[in-house]
């Protein structure tokens, strides 16, 4: 999941210009993972990147959304045993 979709094209349409041709090895490697239809990118809005749970600072409502999608479940009301 990606949520650039410049990104997606790029991997898809190995146009070499002035932007892209410093890309390193890794991207290189995801390009041949999407040729090989090994991978699949696929739009994912920025709101619904879970991985942000990790890495941003989030509001409380975006991060108890995220919470839920990842499966993560409340325990601040649990009892102590």
């Amino acid at each position: 999941m990606c949520d650039n979709n410049s990104t997606i094209k790029l991997s898809k349409n190995p146009v070499l210009h002035g932007r892209s041709k410093h890309f390193d090895v890794r991207f290189h490697f995801l390009r041949e993972l999407v040729r090989d239809e090994t991978v699949e990118l696929r739009y994912c809005g920025t709101k619904n990147q879970v991985a942000d749970i990790m890495t941003k600072g989030l509001s409380l409502e975006a991060f108890c959304m995220l919470r839920e999608e990842l499966g993560v479940c409340d325990v601040s009301g649990a009892e102590d045993k």
